[in-house]
């Protein structure tokens, strides 16, 4: 892995752990970018409706690379995006490494680290 994302995204997990604690891991990142990107607040969730908050993290993250395309909120406010384009094959480390830089890009873009 290229150790500057490596970097950065211990950075992140700093970031954050010093608001929600120090047991966090790329799951616990993804949910709390869903929550975010949902925008309701505190709310009390389903295991499904938690499971549709990693996703909103999820193509939110993977938007800016295109392999995901906003499409709208749907009447109950929750986001929707349509798959633009298939991923390739990856290999679970491959697939953490692309978490890994696209968690980091969006802390950089909504300037919470440098």
């Amino acid at each position: 892995m290229d150790s500057e994302i490596e970097i950065k995204f211990t950075e992140v997990l700093k970031v954050m752990s010093k608001q929600f604690g120090d047991d966090l891991d790329i799951q616990a990142l993804l949910f709390l970018i869903g929550i975010q990107e949902l925008g309701k607040g505190r709310i009390n969730l389903s295991k499904n409706e938690k499971l549709d908050v990693m996703h909103i993290a999820i193509c939110t993250l993977l938007a800016p690379y295109g392999y995901y395309e906003y499409e709208g909120l749907d009447k109950d406010g929750w986001p929707h995006w349509k798959a633009s384009e298939k991923l390739p094959p990856l290999k679970p480390n491959q697939q953490q490494e692309i978490m890994k830089q696209a968690i980091v890009d969006y802390f950089k873009s909504n300037e919470l680290i440098n």
